[in-house]
Formats: C-alpha cells, sequence, structure tokens
C-alpha cells in the first residue's frame, strides 16, 4: 500500500487557522506577524502600542466628521481623534513544524504504519529541504519514546534515522505523545513564528502508564493537555477494521483533533498531511 520509495508531489504546506501576531519574519505559511514587514491586508483598531499607522483607513474613518470638528482657530487640513486611529494588519511567511509519532508496539498493522511513515517523512523533507520547515519523528513501544529525528529539514539524516525502527512490545502511548509535544514546544519557544502540527499514528491503546494512572485514562488527559496548548493534531487509526475499538477516534476527540483511519490513504501519508493544512487558512 505504501511504498518508502514512492515520492509525492510537493503541495503548499499550510497550518490550521492562525490568528496569533507574530514578531518575526518567515517562509511557508501565512500568518499574521506584529512586524512592519510584509502584506498589509487590513486594519483594525489598535489593541495597544500603536507602531504600524493604517493611514488610508484612519483618513476614512475620520472624513464623516469633518466639517463639525473644524473650528476657526484649526487651520489643519484633516482633524483626528484618537477614536480615529487605526493599525495596520499584515501578512508574512512563517516555518512549519511537523513531528509524527508513531506507536511501534507489536501489531499486525505494524510494517504498514512503519512503510506510511517512512514515505511521509521523507516525502515531506524533500519539500522542506527547499522551504526551511522542519520535520520530526518519535516512536514509541516497550517502556520508552524514542526521537528517531529532532526536528530537521537535513534528507541525509532523515534516511538514516528511518533505515530502522524498531517494533514490538508494549504500548506506552502517554510517552509517545509527550516526546512528541516537547519536540514541537520546544521548537515554538525557540521561534515563535513557529506554526507546529502532531501527527499521531496509532490504534489508540495504551497499557503502559507514566504517572501510576490507568493507562488509557492517562493518556486521554494527556491528550486534553496538549490541545490546551493549541498544538494542532491528526490522529492516524492503525487498527484492524476487525478490531475497531474507536480508542484513537476516542484520543482525536480528546485533543481537539483530525482523525482518520489508515485504509483512506490511498494517497498516502505525505499528502494527507498537505492537504490537512491547506484547508486552514490564515484567519482575518
Amino acid at each position: 500500500m505504501f511504498n518508502i520509495a514512492q515520492e509525492y508531489r510537493p503541495k503548499r504546506l499550510e497550518t490550521q487557522a492562525d490568528s496569533m501576531r507574530r514578531k518575526a519574519g518567515g517562509r511557508r505559511t501565512r500568518t499574521r506577524t506584529e512586524r512592519k514587514q510584509g502584506r498589509y491586508i487590513t486594519s483594525r483598531v489598535p489593541r495597544g502600542e500603536l507602531t504600524d499607522v493604517a493611514f488610508d483607513a484612519t483618513l476614512r474613518v475620520a472624513a464623516p466628521f469633518q466639517r463639525q470638528r473644524r473650528q476657526p482657530h484649526i487651520k489643519r487640513a484633516v482633524v483626528l481623534h484618537r477614536s480615529d486611529l487605526r493599525e495596520k494588519v499584515r501578512v508574512r511567511r512563517t516555518r512549519n513544524a511537523v513531528c509524527f509519532v508513531v506507536d511501534a508496539s507489536w501489531s499486525m498493522a505494524a510494517e504498514t504504519r512503519m512503510q506510511a511513515t517512512k514515505a511521509a517523512v521523507l516525502s515531506l523533507l524533500r519539500d522542506a529541504y527547499q522551504r526551511r520547515d522542519l520535520v520530526g519523528l518519535v516512536s514509541f513501544a516497550r517502556d520508552r519514546a524514542t526521537v528517531l529525528l529532532p526536528l530537521t529539514n537535513s534528507v541525509e539524516m532523515a534516511q538514516q534515522r528511518l533505515r530502522t525502527m524498531p517494533t514490538g512490545g508494549k504500548t506506552p502511548l502517554s510517552r509517545g505523545m509527550m516526546a512528541g509535544f516537547e519536540l514541537l514546544a520546544r521548537a515554538k519557544l525557540r521561534d515563535r513564528e513557529i506554526l507546529p502540527l502532531m501527527v499521531l499514528l496509532t490504534d489508540g491503546h495504551a497499557n503502559v502508564s507514566m504517572t501510576g494512572q490507568p493507562p488509557q485514562q492517562e493518556a486521554y488527559q494527556l491528550a486534553e493537555f496538549i490541545a490546551s496548548q493549541q498544538i494542532p493534531t491528526v490522529v492516524i487509526d492503525t487498527e484492524l477494521p476487525n478490531f475497531y475499538r474507536g480508542l484513537a477516534k476516542e484520543l482525536a476527540d480528546r485533543l481537539n483533533g483530525s482523525y482518520y483511519q489508515l485504509e483512506e490513504l490511498s494517497v498516502g501519508l505525505a499528502e494527507l498531511v498537505r492537504s490537512h493544512q491547506e484547508l486552514s487558512r490564515i484567519n482575518i
């Protein structure tokens, strides 16, 4: 079904709707910025200190009141009040950080899951190499989560790390999600402009706990925490249809993320990630 050597056609990589104002320049995805560089798209009432005045919008607001504001001792062409002031809303390009979190515990779908993930990561990396995006990979099995690929745009490093991806053992789902979250959270601390996305491949079953809580309950609580931190997610359910329990769907709901079954990915996982991101444009 999936071929690691297969290359998917690169498409524009966009993140989910973003209403944040950002302070640094970027490359890939449109996002609001506080910098005075970038395309001016609209105006609004200032929300704080005004540093980027939208003169056209300010004059349009003030224009209807000029006759009543004019006084003999005031010789200005236009009389402005503070309430007239409008600031510019600009958009720039910024980078994306996509972290694949892969359940590498034993299951009948393990080989399919690994091939799908390897093909997707390599495909995205080829695109990221030119566009300065970052892609990372975390696997979890037995009692640990392993960062196989730190956030990078190095195709060579990805090929080395993905050559072998061991599978087997129990399912420490919470550890995997936490490792993926920490990668993306650190990326956001280093670069406030970066737009994160976690892609979680799992059947949703957990049987190893980090805290002593029931593993499934712990995983759901962690999912709700990740959602509260505004980390967008896509959950790919790798459970075989004949054994469907709905655990991955529940996990996606707790993450406030999108949900897909592995069998739906006829266009390939990389294409799905790009399509998911393209659907969400900047929220003006």
